[in-house]
């Protein structure tokens, strides 16, 4: 039997990604460590944004390190939800307008 692809310890190796190139890995650690520093936005508010987003590109790794992120920063299940369901809902919104693409070329097809 095969290894399955998603496999939870992995996301503790997310730090190795610096062994094959060090220069590129440490800048981009360095820049995501800014990115969720306390600004504009709580921390809170920044691992829920994260949060939608890893269900919005469907990552495992990401849904894992932020649930337990919002959870550590405070946010309850609720808050957690509804963020999911917004990221559905951005999702479910970016198929249904990609139809008037479909409609405009049905109109052009048939007039």
């Amino acid at each position: 039997m095969s290894k399955p692809y998603y496999i939870e310890e992995d996301l503790k190796k997310f730090g190795k990604i610096k062994d094959f190139q060090k220069e590129l890995g440490d800048k981009f650690f360095q820049w995501y460590d800014e990115v969720f520093k306390e600004g504009a936005l709580t921390q809170r508010e920044k691992s829920l944004i994260a949060l939608a987003v890893a269900h919005a590109v469907q990552c495992p790794y990401c849904i894992d390190a932020y649930t337990s992120s919002s959870l550590e920063k405070g946010a309850d299940e609720e808050q957690m939800m509804e963020a999911v369901h917004i990221a559905a809902a951005i999702r479910g919104g970016a198929s249904l307008v990609h139809g008037v693409q479909m409609m405009n070329k049905v109109n052009d097809f048939t007039m």
